[in-house]
Order: C-alpha cells, then structure tokens, then sequence
C-alpha cells in the first residue's frame, strides 16, 4: 500500500509506501494524478518518504511501478527522496539515468527542507502557483524529526 496525499495548490504529490509496491497501489496513484496533471500540464514535486525500499509485491506491482514511472516522469519537476536508508540515498544517481525529473536524497529529520526545496521549483511558471503554497504538513507523515504526527 502506498499511503498518498496530492496538495493541488503546491502540485506537489507526497506518497509514504506501507508494505510492497502492488499494482492497485500505482493505479489509485494515477487516477489521483491524472486528472491534475490534465488540468495543469505537471506536477511541481513529488516527495516520496520510506523506511526503506519496500519492494514489490509480485512481478505485476514490478509491471505497474515501471509503466508508472514511464508515463510519468516527464511530467514531474522535481523528485525528493526523505530517507535514512542507504540504499534510497543512492536513488537519485540511478534515477538520472531513467526520468526527466532533477531527483535529490534528503535525510528523514530534514523532511520541512526537502518540501521547500520541491516548492521552490519555478512557482511563477508553474500554472497551479496561484494562490501562495500551503504549509500545512503531510498527514501521513508519521516521524519527522523525531516527532509524531500529532504533535
């Protein structure tokens, strides 16, 4: 499951994967996506926070990540990775080869900084950039900088 929250007045989508990738995790994401990004032309940033890799759940979540990714990328400005992982910290070197986006890594306590930095991706050009960006905090966001999400 891949828990997703699309801030339409930012055009920033925040996604929190929650166990393997499934099929019916990239299709939700689509239809949310979708019809923003037919109204707007892209998505300013995409904010994906993970533990870890979770991995796929079979080779059809695989299938769907990749056409995801595909139809996708070029429409999405900026990607920010907020993750203490090792592993995810490398995304954005492997990522460059693959899509369109300017991908960078930021550690979990610096997840308001990696935010910023998608919102700051060329405001005035962007045609969502209307009315100013709302501060208000991802609500799946359960760890940031050591503090709950109700807090």
């Amino acid at each position: 499951m891949i828990q997703h929250e699309l801030n339409e007045d930012d055009g920033i989508l925040m996604v929190a994967p929650q166990g393997p990738l499934e099929a019916d995790d990239f299709r939700a994401l689509a239809a949310e996506v979708d019809p923003f990004i037919e109204r707007t032309g892209g998505l300013r940033g995409l904010l994906i926070e993970a533990e870890a890799f979770p991995g796929w759940d079979g080779f059809a979540g695989l299938t769907a990540h990749l056409r995801f990714v595909r139809d996708h990328h070029r429409l999405i400005r900026r990607v920010a990775v907020v993750s203490d992982s090792p592993v995810l910290s490398h995304l954005p070197q492997l990522a460059k080869h693959f899509v369109a986006a300017e991908v960078r890594h930021f550690p979990r306590t610096e997840w308001s900084d990696a935010l910023d930095w998608l919102r700051s991706t060329a405001a005035a050009a962007l045609p969502w950039a209307r009315t100013p960006p709302s501060r208000a905090p991802f609500k799946g966001h359960s760890n940031r900088a050591g503090r709950s999400s109700d807090s």
